[in-house]
């Protein structure tokens, strides 16, 4: 800021000479009377940009003794009791903590083989889906199996199969998405009772193809929103199944989530092209690795609310491939990394009117 001194030999004198130095002629009188009353004036200040700071020590009941070390943590989400849910590779993988950061419980061990993504249904249930097993399994939120789809060990691109499924999503009436991502590119659509209602998709870069559904989510109205990552874009379809909307080249889509008021956020890394070269293409999904960290809002038409970067690091508010996102009821947001295997909670900071400050001299 201009006023503050810089390795304590940066003053307010040469900061304006070096300002001054870079103006043009005619108006550089003008805005030095007008630098030096900032610097020795100071104004109210108002903060009119909303953001995000993480909070230090949460989850406070993250105790590795007693329940082992985080793996990397792949999903996020918070239940209609504002309870945030985390799935982790560890060997405890479901660990459920107050907004607070203290622990409800945690399960699952040996329950899972490659944990990937988490839903939570209205009924209270809690759905997993396991790519390294191909099922996608219903528990009691206590840890009791409940019901398998898919079959497991055998991967397969029949109804009955999924190969590496990576989300799954619950509708208000019970109607289940699975986003069978990794191997088959598409999303298998089952009725309540688990028979198979209808499938979306297949690989491409056309409307209601995908390369890699990597997550789902639903907002108010039944709609269903996909992360298509290695085409850069998030994909939206109506219950019916048909497709309502493209939200193209603004983001490579790791997560969604979406809040009360139906804002959809989005979590991933700014677009990009594959490298040169087939095998890359083949084997690598769209990137990786990350150059950067984002987080979009959007509202339900696909306009651009909010756009947030976070740092990429491990010290605490970096954050290190987000590979989960949820928000809660007030708008603070939960990022899972699977490099850095920890969450974070960044607390939401609406805009202030803070008090003047005094230069320094």
């Amino acid at each position: 800021m201009f006023g503050r001194s810089v390795g304590g030999g940066w003053g307010p004198g040469l900061a304006l000479a070096g300002l001054i130095w870079l103006l043009p002629a005619a108006w550089a009188g003008a805005q030095e009377i007008s630098l030096r009353r900032l610097l020795t004036r100071p104004e109210r200040i108002v903060d009119t940009v909303a953001g995000y700071e993480a909070e230090a020590g949460w989850p406070a009941g993250h105790d590795e003794a007693a329940h082992g070390a985080w793996g990397e943590m792949s999903a996020i989400d918070v239940d209609r009791d504002g309870r945030i849910w985390t799935l982790n590779r560890g060997s405890l993988p479901v660990r459920v903590y107050t907004s607070d950061g203290q622990l409800v419980r945690a399960w699952g061990s040996d329950l899972l083989r490659r944990p990937h993504g988490l839903g939570l249904a209205p009924d209270g249930t809690v759905w997993i889906a396991d790519a390294g097993a191909h099922v996608v399994v219903q528990f009691s939120d206590e840890g009791r199996r409940l019901r398998t789809l898919g079959v497991a060990g055998e991967p397969g691109d029949d109804p009955a199969h999924f190969d590496q499924p990576t989300d799954v999503a619950i509708a208000a009436d019970g109607t289940i998405y699975v986003a069978d991502g990794y191997g088959n590119n598409r999303v298998v659509v089952f009725a309540p009772d688990g028979s198979v209602r209808s499938i979306l998709g297949s690989e491409g870069t056309a409307p209601g193809q995908f390369r890699l559904p990597h997550a789902l989510a639903l907002d108010s109205q039944g709609r269903l929103y996909v992360a298509d990552r290695s085409n850069a874009r998030v994909q939206v379809f109506a219950p019916d199944g048909s497709v309502l909307a493209e939200w193209r080249n603004l983001i490579v889509p790791w997560d969604l989530a979406i809040d009360r008021a139906d804002r959809v956020y989005v979590a991933g890394s700014s677009p990009t092209r594959w490298p040169r070269g087939a095998r890359t293409r083949a084997g690598v999904p769209l990137g990786i690795p990350p150059h950067d960290q984002i987080v979009f809002r959007f509202d339900t038409s696909g306009r651009a609310e909010e756009l947030w970067s976070f740092p990429l690091g491990d010290r605490p508010g970096m954050v290190d491939w987000v590979h989960g996102l949820a928000v809660d009821g007030e708008g603070h947001l939960y990022l899972g990394d699977i490099q850095g295997r920890r969450v974070q909670k960044f607390r939401r900071l609406e805009a202030t009117d803070r008090p003047p400050e005094r230069p320094s001299r």
